[in-house]
């Protein structure tokens, strides 16, 4: 099936700065034909695949992941911001562009010797996944695979997130 997702992602130019296109997929949960794609797309490409659960980045990855984890019968973990997670955790820090950030996973949500699909709605640089894959590895996981709805590969996000292969529903190549 052919489906246009492009013409149901916001562009919005000079967002967060100037000079930076972003690509905004709130526009697709809008339209239950273009979120329903999403799901089945991911649905049609890993549900034949060893995934054992589904690892998703705070916030938007948690709106794709959730409806995917429930379709496939696996669990669902969550990665957060630092402070966000009640109980014992695992954190790692990571670089942005002109910060630091922290994310944490709680360590007994994380399925050791399992594999976990990483999952999160865009992937620009690949620092926040890089991160993450961080932690579920470091919580015993395997991480055979991630997804992304959008990517934007111009930023090179394969270099950073090497070898785990990456797959994405459309890509942008440039801003």
């Amino acid at each position: 099936m052919t489906f246009n997702l492009d013409k149901y992602i916001r562009k919005v130019p000079d967002f967060p700065k100037k000079g930076v296109l972003f690509y905004d997929i709130t526009s697709v949960l809008t339209a239950p034909e273009a979120f329903g794609y999403c799901i089945e797309a991911m649905v049609d490409i890993y549900g034949k695949k060893d995934i054992n659960a589904v690892a998703a980045i705070e916030a938007r990855g948690f709106l794709f992941a959730a409806p995917f984890a429930l379709r496939m019968g696996i669990p669902l973990i969550l990665i957060r911001k630092k402070g966000k997670l009640p109980g014992i955790t695992l954190s790692k820090k990571y670089d942005l562009e002109y910060a630091q950030a922290e994310i944490e996973i709680h360590q007994e949500d994380v399925p050791a010797g399992k594999r976990v699909l990483l999952l999160d709605d865009l992937i620009a640089t690949g620092g926040t996944l890089n991160a993450a894959r961080g932690l579920l590895l470091a919580g015993g996981a395997l991480v055979p695979e991630i997804f992304g709805v959008v990517g934007l590969p111009f930023l090179n996000y394969e270099k950073v997130l090497a070898p785990t292969p990456i797959t994405t529903l459309i890509q942008y190549h440039g801003e």
